[in-house]
């Protein structure tokens, strides 16, 4: 304990430059639990950055912790790159302005040229920067979807996806030499900004981007000939005028953006947790819809990398998962591609392990292969990456995660909202020339293929006792497999972290091959299937569930079974 109150001296008395952190570390003063959550650890360069709670300390995100990564990072990329250059954007969390302009001050004293967006933007305009101005690295101070409280540093590579596990190992190899107090170089901003060492980025940087959006649609004719009519909240993030900008180019002219969630503000007022993945996210747009109708509401997260729609049906809007919009958007990039005429030879849909294994099924009827990568939207970018230097980036119809991100198109290397909105949009205004809402077609695509239904469970881990926890509930799943699950038994396990897969009936083994990953999953013999993956950015457990069946209750029921066999397992 004598280490953790020398550091919690140390920064009260060196933790000046920001006039936040002294009086919150005064207040816990005494206090033993408050100052050992803030001192236990540092915070951690996992998944090619850091996320933490907004404070100070070791273990929250503070301009020390910022520009302490930063120096590794300057370090890194003076090691590995000639005249090394950096793009940085930020998104409407607290202090994510602050931590950008901090993390610039100090790449420019290490001599890298940054290019600093304007103002807040899109996860995915950073990647799109990254690539189009030839950068070595990219950096975007977002903390996702997660409340308030907290903020995160994400680091790209010059292919414009998130860091690889290589690079972000030698990173943090770098940042681990580096005292957050002592070592660092700064150079004030405005300065740097007179000798042209950081720079803001151009607006045609925008235009362009907006440009290969819209690419990426299939028919492009029907947004202006319908009379779609949607309803939008940003979440009070980024997506706002870039949502309504491509909105408007493709011709949705019926756009109602929620009032009290349209302006940036990292406190979330009216929704905790800004994520379309959940009802609450969508209530100001239901509570709207009551004097103004539409067909589609579209909700984005804070950095506008994840959306979500509820759709109108029967008088009463239905939230549509993560998976089932991208099996939507799989069938009707395929039916209508093929249809013009316009389906490239071999073409590829990309998913992670965790998504709808209905995807498949659906990709076979075009003749299209289904991928599968790890969690974690890089993956997908760097097997784009790998087709563009073969030159058949148009074999890429789609690439998509269950957690409500897709992407369409080689503009990006990470998962898109705009785009996404602008195909989500599209679809809704195709199916209703033909007198169909979106949730018709769903229904129509498990009609044709059989019914898949996937449920996520969530549980929540706080503190360094949450992730020994979370630890010790893998560590018990591998040392007593299940042989059955909810009365099913597991015909083969898959163990991502062992590159194994497993025949329980036979015994056979087989190699993964993919990155080590800490993911187990149960096949049974009723066809469902399990997953549970420790999450990557949140301190949380996921349980992934498919259940196979021929109707919607049927599946619903099978679902619960086996949600709670996971549960008691889990001790949860």
């Amino acid at each position: 304990m004598n280490d953790i109150h020398a550091l919690y001296a140390l920064w009260c008395k060196k933790a000046t430059d920001d006039p936040d952190l002294l009086p919150e570390l005064l207040s816990v003063q005494g206090n033993e639990e408050e100052i050992l959550d803030r001192f236990y650890k540092n915070l951690e360069f996992g998944t090619a950055g850091l996320r933490g709670v907004i404070g100070a300390g070791t273990n929250r995100m503070n301009i020390y912790t910022v520009n302490q990564a930063t120096q590794g990072l300057s370090d890194y990329l003076n090691a590995t790159f000639e005249n090394p250059s950096i793009a940085i954007a930020y998104d409407s969390r607290i202090k994510s302005d602050v931590f950008a302009r901090s993390a610039a001050s100090v790449l420019a004293a290490n001599g890298i040229k940054v290019y600093l967006y304007p103002e807040l933007v899109p996860t995915p305009m950073l990647s799109y920067a990254v690539r189009v101005l030839h950068c070595s690295s990219g950096i975007i101070l977002t903390a996702s979807h997660n409340p308030s409280k907290y903020n995160g540093y994400k680091c790209y590579d010059p292919n414009g996806y998130q860091m690889t596990d290589e690079a972000a190992a030698k990173t943090y190899a770098y940042i681990q030499k580096v005292d957050m107090f002592e070592d660092v170089k700064t150079v004030d901003f405005d300065t740097a900004m007179r000798a042209g060492d950081i720079e803001y980025i151009d607006r045609s940087v925008f235009t362009s981007f907006y440009a290969e959006v819209r690419k990426a649609q299939v028919n492009p004719e029907v947004c202006a000939q319908s009379d779609l009519s949607v309803i939008y909240t940003p979440l009070n993030g980024t997506g706002n005028l870039h949502v309504r900008e491509i909105l408007r180019q493709i011709g949705i002219r019926d756009v109602t953006v929620v009032p009290e969630q349209e302006l940036p503000d990292g406190n979330f007022p009216t929704c905790p947790y800004p994520n379309p993945e959940i009802r609450q996210a969508f209530e100001r747009a239901i509570h709207l819809s009551e004097t103004k109708k539409a067909d589609l509401l579209l909700a984005t997260d804070p950095d506008c990398d994840r959306v979500g729609i509820a759709v109108l049906d029967d008088g009463e809007y239905k939230l549509m998962t993560g998976n089932e919009v991208g099996i939507m958007l799989t069938e009707y990039l395929l039916s209508s591609l093929q249809a013009q005429g316009k389906l490239p030879k071999d073409p590829l849909v990309v998913k992670t392990i965790v998504s709808s294994p209905l995807i498949p099924k659906v990709a076979a009827h075009y003749g299209a292969q289904t991928v599968d990568l790890l969690t974690g939207f890089k993956y997908i970018g760097e097997l784009v990456t790998k087709l563009e230097q073969k030159g058949e980036t148009e074999r890429f119809i789609l690439g998509f995660e269950e957690s409500y991100g897709y992407l369409r198109g080689a503009h990006a290397r990470d998962k898109d909202a705009v785009v996404a909105s602008m195909l989500i949009c599209e679809m809704a205004a195709y199916y209703k020339q033909k007198g169909m809402s979106l949730y018709d077609f769903m229904q129509s695509i498990y009609q044709k293929y059989g019914m898949y239904l996937s449920t996520l469970l969530n549980f929540g881990f706080e503190g360094a006792a949450g992730m020994q926890k979370m630890h010790d509930m893998m560590s018990s799943l591998r040392a007593n497999a299940p042989k059955k699950i909810a009365g099913a038994r597991v015909t083969a396990i898959s163990d991502y972290q062992e590159s194994v897969a497993k025949d329980m009936y036979t015994g056979t083994q087989t190699e993964i091959h993919l990155p080590k990953s800490n993911v187990l999953r149960y096949d049974l013999e009723s066809g469902d299937c399990v997953i549970v993956r420790p999450s990557g950015t949140e301190p949380k457990i996921k349980v992934y569930i498919t259940s196979v069946s021929k109707t919607k209750a049927e599946a619903s029921a099978r679902a619960e079974e086996i949600a709670a066999d996971m549960e008691k397992r889990l001790g949860v």
